[in-house]
Order: structure tokens, then C-alpha cells, then sequence
């Protein structure tokens, strides 16, 4: 089974700090969709057959397509590969384009599962952020989709920012159980280089962000999920049983997926692609039937490092015996470097297999990175 994620690199504004490849002039929009249906054309062959159990609208803000876009760009897969009955089809969405009209029209199409990007309940936050929609639209929208018959949603939130007291983020949280969202992807604000947010920083016009306040919300989180009765599956992503996004999950796990689209990545097991982040290169290059790629060989090294960040992050934990498959002996020089880790109680080891405790959550990307070959 294999995964295709399609980037839709267009948005109404920008959020002050998204660092993902977008542009918000849709000029090219139409030149775009056609690049993309070329695109998918052009890459049939790149699973040699394997079925499609996912596919996934990213971006950008994909719900600025309409429905007939969509069945455009899902018609012109299914045409090419053999998608699974049950496939999970996924659209990020922001709240204020998911109105009556949109809903009714997405009915029409083979989508069944939203990512709405919320960020906050909270008008001033969104509005520090520099979100298009406000408090009012995220509940609404979250409650229209439901009422449309769009059950399996998934709610994006941000914590460890200036204006986000622990007061609010209980709020946030608790507006999440009581609008009966089954996943939840939570992220610490991040300052990402050449975002608005890094410059204003950078000229002390806000606050940078503290670790503490970071520390005490990502555990705040992890408590009420868990009181809530969600699991806790991927270290930003809980859900409640059988709410898994089968997408993201495969990426964790290694799956296939072919990206298409600029800045889209692709790993086929041996090779990673990726495309250029250039909206006008990109289409270019796709018109002349070349696709505007770069691509990396794998080494038996960075696929043990992959597993080690990818595994050692998942509900299902870093299995030794499948580090030994990817590299002979390879356990053996894991197992010492992970005991300061062990000592300190940051992972657990049951069965041959290696798993973060509560603690070692907060410090995932330092442990990885020492346990790396």
C-alpha cells in the first residue's frame, strides 16, 4: 500500500509563521491544476503498480479548490493507479472556506476526512498570528462538517506562543472535547528562519518564544488527551481508537508516497525526490513534460537514522530487530548509546523494543538525534 500527498501551494494570506512553500496570488491557479493533473500523468509508473490506501490535499490551503478541482485531480489518479475501496482521503481545510455551500459541494466529491486548521478559539491569537478566520468560524465550520456527514475530522492547534496563557489552552483543549473532534495534530510554535515571526524577534518587536512555557502546555496537553481518553499515537498527533490518520502514519512507518506538486516530497524506500519550490519553474517544467526534481540515494545510514527519528516518536517504538534488518549488528551500538536515556528514565525498553516515556517526550529530537548512527 502506497500514499500520494498533493500541494496546493496557494492562500488567501500568510500566517506570520508558516514556512511552507505557498504563494497568495492565484494568477497561476488554473495553469497550476492543469500542471498537477500532468504531474500525476507523468508519474504512473513510480509504484509499479502498488495500491493507494491514502491520499492527502495539503498545503498551502487546498480548500481554496473547488469540489469539481478536486474530483479533477482524484479522477485523473484513479484513473492511473488502483486506490483501495476504503481509501483515506484527506483535505486540509481552513474554517472560514468550510461554508454550507462548500460542504454540500465537497459531499459531491470522494473526500472523507477534513484537516481544519484552528490554531485558537481565541480572536486575538488567531489575529496575532495573522489567520484569516476568527474563533466564531472554527467552531461553526467544525459543527457544519459534522452536520454535512463529515465525521472524521482532525483539528490543528498551536501552543507555546506569548499571548497563549494555560487558562486559554485549557479552553482550547476543553472546545476540542466538547465539539467531539476524534484527532488532534498539536504543535509548539516554532520560529522558522525569513518567517514574519523570526523578524519580528529578530527587531524585539515580540517576545521570542520560551521552552518553559512550551515544556508545561505540551504537558498539560498530554494529560488531558489522556483523560479524555485519546492515544497519544505520534508525539504532536492523539486521537481517539481506530482515529488514526492512515497518511501521516505511513510516513512514520516507512510507506511509499509519491508527492505531487512544487515543494512536494517523494520517497519510494530507496530514493527520495523532491520538487522545486517555484510555482512558475514548476509548470514550466511540467509543460515540457520534465519534472523539476532533485533526488537522493538513500545510504544504509540514513535509513537507520530515519527509523531511529521516525519510530522512536510513534506509539509503536523503535523495534531493534527491525534496526538489525536494515543494518547487521546495528542494535547492539543502539542499545549502548541509548542507556544515559534508559538511566534517566526518558525511554523504556519492553520486548526488544524502545518507547519515550511522558519525560522523553519533550526532549524526542535530542534523543534521536544522539542515538543516530
Amino acid at each position: 500500500m502506497a500514499g500520494i500527498y498533493l500541494h496546493i501551494p496557494f492562500c488567501k494570506q500568510a500566517c506570520h509563521y508558516c514556512d511552507f512553500h505557498f504563494s497568495t496570488s492565484l494568477k497561476y491557479k488554473d495553469e497550476l491544476l492543469q500542471a498537477l493533473v500532468k504531474e500525476i500523468q507523468l508519474q504512473k509508473d513510480y509504484f509499479k503498480g502498488e495500491a493507494i490506501e491514502t491520499i492527502y490535499f495539503g498545503g498551502g490551503t487546498p480548500s481554496l479548490l473547488e469540489a469539481g478541482e478536486i474530483n479533477l485531480l482524484l479522477d485523473t489518479i484513479t484513473g492511473l493507479h488502483s486506490v483501495t475501496a476504503n481509501a483515506e482521503i484527506t483535505l486540509e481545510a481552513n474554517p472560514d472556506d468550510l461554508d454550507k455551500a462548500k460542504l454540500q459541494a465537497l459531499r459531491q466529491t470522494p473526500v472523507n476526512r477534513f484537516s481544519i486548521g484552528i490554531q485558537s478559539f481565541f480572536d486575538d491569537d488567531l489575529q496575532w498570528m495573522n489567520r484569516v478566520h476568527r474563533a466564531g468560524e472554527a467552531e461553526a465550520s467544525v459543527k457544519r462538517a459534522q452536520d454535512n456527514g463529515f465525521e472524521n475530522i482532525t483539528a490543528d492547534l498551536i501552543y507555546g506562543y506569548p499571548l497563549l496563557t494555560e487558562q486559554k489552552w485549557k479552553h482550547n483543549l476543553n472546545k476540542i472535547f466538547e465539539l467531539n473532534i476524534p484527532h488532534v495534530s498539536a504543535y509548539s510554535m516554532t520560529v522558522e528562519p525569513k518567517t514574519p515571526l523570526a523578524a519580528f524577534i529578530n527587531k524585539k518587536k515580540q517576545p521570542a518564544m520560551n521552552d518553559q512555557q512550551s515544556a508545561e502546555q505540551f504537558n498539560l496537553l498530554m494529560e488531558a488527551m489522556q483523560t479524555h481518553d485519546f492515544e497519544h499515537y505520534e508525539i504532536s498527533n492523539f486521537c481517539k481508537p481506530g482515529h488514526y490518520s492512515k497518511h501521516n502514519s505511513n510516513y512514520w512507518r516507512g510507506v511509499k508516497y509519491l508527492g505531487i506538486g512544487p515543494s512536494a516530497h517523494s520517497y519510494n524506500g530507496e530514493i527520495r525526490q523532491w520538487n522545486i519550490a517555484n510555482n512558475a519553474k514548476y509548470i514550466q517544467s511540467i509543460q515540457t513534460n520534465n519534472l523539476p526534481a532533485e533526488t537522493e540515494l538513500l545510504t544504509e545510514t540514513d535509513h537507520l537514522n530515519e527509523y531511529i527519528m521516525t519510530s522512536l516518536r510513534t506509539i509503536w517504538g523503535l523495534d531493534m530487530d527491525k534496526l538489525n534488518i536494515i543494518a547487521a549488528a546495528s542494535s547492539n551500538v543502539l542499545l549502548k548509546a541509548a542507556q544515559p536515556f534508559l538511566e534517566k528514565e526518558w525511554i523504556t525498553q519492553k520486548n526488544n523494543i524502545f518507547y519515550l516515556t511522558q519525560t522523553g517526550k519533550l526532549y524526542a529530537d535530542h534523543i534521536a538525534a544522539e542515538l543516530f548512527f
